[in-house]
């Protein structure tokens, strides 16, 4: 059986059938497949285009550009932790939170917060921190700590601490 590695026919034959192969390989099954998803993917994006010109007929306020320095809405890490805790299904009772004082920085002001989360699954915690940026442009996260409670299978302790900066 090692003879017949070591035979340089089997190499000439091959090659030339694993390269003549793949053409037909990419002809036959991947270029078909590939149209399939484009169809797929082209449906999405009109169906996609069809939702947003939906929502700017109800609410064409989402137009207006708002200054990215211009707060709206003054923030405060209760009310924005208690919104979002909602949102990703975390009772009140797994929400821990302390923020700091509005500190000046270089002409910048920012307030600091650690949030613990305890009790949480990954996927609730992972919301969370999502939910939680993509509300408000001005927040970042500048830690997390991830801790497994023993003995669950997906419970959770998680320290978050933030960033905003007014």
């Amino acid at each position: 059986m090692r003879e017949i590695y070591k035979n340089p026919v089997l190499y000439y034959l091959l090659i030339p059938v694993l390269v003549g192969l793949w053409p037909l390989l990419v002809w036959g099954v991947y270029l078909p497949r590939n149209e399939q998803q484009r169809d797929v993917e082209q449906s999405l994006l009109v169906e996609g285009q069809t939702h947003i010109v939906d929502i700017l007929r109800i609410d064409p306020e989402r137009l207006n550009l708002v200054d990215a320095n211009e707060v709206t809405v003054e923030f405060s890490y209760g009310r924005a932790i208690d919104r979002v805790a909602n949102l990703c299904a975390i009772p009140a009772s797994s929400c821990d939170y302390s923020a700091g004082n509005i500190v000046e920085v270089s002409g910048k002001k920012r307030q600091e917060a650690r949030i613990k989360l305890t009790n949480v699954s990954i996927v609730q915690a992972a919301k969370f921190l999502s939910t939680f940026q993509s509300m408000w442009a001005t927040l970042t996260c500048d830690k997390v700590k991830l801790t497994k409670k023993k003995g669950m299978p997906d419970q959770w302790d998680v320290d978050f601490n933030f960033l905003y900066y007014y």
